[in-house]
């Protein structure tokens, strides 16, 4: 009944377009079709703050805690060159100009620094072209994390309006360079944090 629905206030061209879309976003298993499992991270506040608001999580500065153990590191802005620094790492000889994550976790127990970048949009502009950048942004920060040995994951979370066909290309772009995308939220669980019981 919803597809003649669909069929009758649309017309088919643009029925088709949506069909095919939401297959293709979902290839790979990455973006498009995301299921709620546990906590998740949809990035209307900073991640610090979503954490210290959940059952059994504690952060103070950057030190997240959970269950009273230190689990992971979050950082924003210039937050993380202070942890590079704290690590004897010196960007100035790395890389020419800083990058300013909005927000970035070290989880300890996969050893991965998680750029998680927040893209939200309700009409075509800059933030279209900012997408394509992100395989430059992990070259970049993987070369200030060599020498602790530390990986890098690049994520976007997306809005909804990316899931028109015209991104089609764009987002099949983000994951050919290894970067990931989510719609709306990242669960917890992609992070490797532990996820309380609720």
């Amino acid at each position: 009944m919803w597809i003649l629905l669909k069929l009758l206030n649309h017309n088919i061209t643009e029925y088709a377009n949506e069909q095919t879309t939401t297959i293709n976003m979902k290839k790979g298993g990455v973006g498009g079709g995301n299921t709620i499992t546990g906590l998740i991270y949809e990035g209307k506040v900073d991640l610090s703050t979503y954490l210290s608001q959940q059952n059994g999580y504690e952060v103070k500065g950057s030190e997240v805690f959970y269950k009273g153990n230190v689990v992971a590191y979050v950082f924003k802005k210039h937050e993380f060159y202070s942890f590079l620094s704290r690590n004897g790492v010196d960007w100035k000889k790395i890389i020419s100009r800083q990058l300013l994550p909005d927000n970035c976790i070290y989880v300890i127990v996969n050893n991965t620094l998680y750029i998680i970048e927040v893209k939200t949009q309700n009409v075509g502009g800059s933030v279209d072209e900012k997408l394509q950048t992100c395989d430059f942004k992990r070259q970049q920060y993987i070369k200030l994390l060599s020498q602790l040995n530390i990986e890098v994951e690049y994520i976007y979370i997306l809005s909804s309006w990316f899931k028109k066909p015209i991104y089609k290309d764009v987002l099949n772009y983000i994951i050919s360079v290894k970067c990931q995308y989510y719609f709306e939220y990242i669960p917890l669980q992609k992070l490797g944090l532990p996820v309380p019981v609720q």
